[in-house]
């Protein structure tokens, strides 16, 4: 029984509220829902329509043609979605449809660009990869916009923008790859001739001095020095046999008297140079008809003959200074010993000059084979480097060319548009239905936001006001008893008065809700970004 009488305490006490804030409570739902209902429906209608396109894998196994195109493809999407979505591509599309008609007055132009590329939107769909990480199968791009129709045609533009700038960048990317390997092959190419223009002047020049050759050098450089030691032999035997002949005419000449010559010619004179030289030519002559020059006895013979026809000339020419004929000298009979002692002594030396003559010839070979075999190991480090320089050219050459043709064949093949390209799987097509604003939402949030609107009105009016309304609150708060209470007496005058107070208050509530709805309809008119923050309101 006492919680039926609190029962129905409380709820007399909220009729009571509800009788004296009624209107307040009524103004405070009406103006925010009638605000929110205005707002909600004239909305403008915003529509989105989404194209599908798959990748494409590259037709080809890389096996057989490798593509040069290896950004991931996340990064190269992304490049070619900054290229479509540049300032003059956007600005083409806006011109040709006719987009932001209305905004074009309003706004500066750069605005209306910003706006688009809100209204754009690019979502990867990716598939998992045993292993790997996930792999990007599909995207898709979608617009919204005013007019149905118009949005899936901008769609459709931008998928076919996509497709055309991934087939362009994949074919620039290729040419500009196969054009560089061309240039570095050309380079290369050049670079490799010079280098075995240089080992071939190389190996012509020193030919003689390369590793290979270097036994044979050796070996001739030890038989000039044996024949260097022999010579030498030869030179120290002349040498001696010269001294003993000169010991031997001296003491032979010692032991015969010399014998004066004659005016008169009783004794014979003895040959004279011109003469000897004569005979010795004659001799020369015959020897000569029957051997070569290098014969021994040939070479003697014209060295004693030389050295003849330098006595014969320096003694005419101190004839041709003095005037006077050297006075006849006495001379040792020449016996058949002393001529073959000085034949002897002539020989040997003849012999000496020719193994002195020899004696060069046999250091200067040996000079110059030495400075052969010296310069071997430097020879051999130079053709080493060269060498080197060479092969490591050739193996850059062979390599660029490979490459170079592997660029050929993936230029083809994207030119052929058989690498990995983007097709449409799924065009836009009109939606009928509009993907914002979502009014149904839109009205339940309303509804509840004014309800709490006027809850709270009502309860801070209640706060506020501190007048009694009933007896018990008054007993409830004074410590005096309450005797009676007299009822508030009304008469025609306020009666009057009310019903005038009711109409103008009525009235303003009605002029007032007019201006909540025209405000509502001047915001919401065409105002699609609105739609675009409540949605996102809404969806949060």
């Amino acid at each position: 029984m006492a919680e039926e009488t609190r029962n129905g305490f409380g709820l007399d006490v909220l009729l009571a509220v509800w009788s004296r804030r009624k209107w307040l409570a009524i103004l405070t739902f009406a103006a925010p829902m009638c605000a929110a209902v205005s707002l909600i429906t004239f909305l403008p209608n915003i529509y989105r329509s989404t194209a599908t396109v798959l990748v494409d894998r590259q037709q080809i196994p890389e096996a057989f043609v490798r593509s040069t195109v290896t950004s991931a493809f996340e990064t190269r999407l992304h490049t070619i979605s900054q290229e479509i979505l540049s300032r003059a591509r956007l600005e083409v599309l806006i011109n040709r449809f006719g987009l932001y008609s209305d905004l074009q007055g309003r706004l500066p132009f750069e605005e209306i660009i910003r706006r688009m590329r809100r209204d754009i939107k690019l979502e990867l769909k990716s598939a998992e990869v045993r292993g790997l990480r996930e792999a990007t199968v599909a995207f898709t791009i979608s617009y919204q916009g005013g007019d149905a129709a118009t949005v899936s045609l901008v769609t459709n533009t931008l998928a076919s923008f996509y497709q055309e700038e991934n087939s362009k960048a994949r074919e620039r990317q290729a040419t500009g790859t196969a054009e560089f390997l061309n240039v570095q092959l050309g380079e290369t190419k050049r670079r490799l001739d010079e280098q075995e223009q240089r080992v071939s002047e190389f190996k012509r020049r020193h030919l003689g001095e390369l590793p290979q050759q270097m036994e044979t050098n050796l070996a001739t450089l030890e038989r000039l020095h044996a024949q260097l030691r022999l010579n030498a032999d030869n030179q120290t035997r002349a040498a001696e046999r010269r001294q003993a002949l000169s010991s031997q005419l001296a003491e032979a000449e010692s032991l015969v008297p010399p014998t004066p010559v004659a005016a008169s010619g009783s004794v014979a004179p003895p040959e004279s140079s011109e003469a000897r030289l004569a005979r010795l030519k004659q001799e020369l002559t015959r020897l000569r008809s029957q051997f070569s020059e290098k014969y021994p006895d040939v070479a003697l013979l014209a060295a004693e003959v030389t050295a003849l026809e330098r006595e014969v000339d320096g003694t005419k020419s101190r004839e041709s200074t003095t005037g006077e004929k050297p006075a006849t000298p006495q001379t040792t009979p020449l016996t058949p010993y002393l001529l073959r002692l000085k034949e002897a002594l002539s020989e040997v030396e003849a012999e000496i000059k020719i193994l002195k003559s020899e004696d060069g010839r046999l250091r200067n070979g040996i000079a110059s084979y030495q400075a052969r075999v010296e310069n071997v190991p430097r020879r051999e480090q130079e053709f080493r480097e060269l060498s080197r320089d060479y092969d490591s050219t050739r193996e850059l050459y062979q390599t660029l060319l490979k490459r170079f043709e592997e660029a050929q064949l993936a230029e083809s093949m994207e030119q052929r548009q058989k690498g990995e390209q983007f097709r449409v799987l799924e065009p836009a097509v009109p939606n009928p239905e509009p993907a914002a604003p979502n009014r149904l939402r839109l009205l339940l949030m309303a509804l509840l936001v004014s309800l709490g609107l006027a809850v709270g009105a009502v309860v801070v009016a209640e706060h506020v006001d501190t007048s009694f309304h009933a007896v018990d609150d008054l007993r409830a708060v004074s410590a005096l008893p309450v005797l009676i209470s007299i009822p508030r007496i009304v008469t025609q005058t306020d009666l009057r008065r009310g019903r005038w107070r009711m109409r103008l208050a009525t009235g303003a509530a009605l002029i007032g809700l007019v201006l909540i709805v025209g405000i509502a309809y001047l915001a919401a008119s065409g105002n699609e970004h609105l739609v675009s923050l409540l949605s996102r309101s809404a969806g949060s």
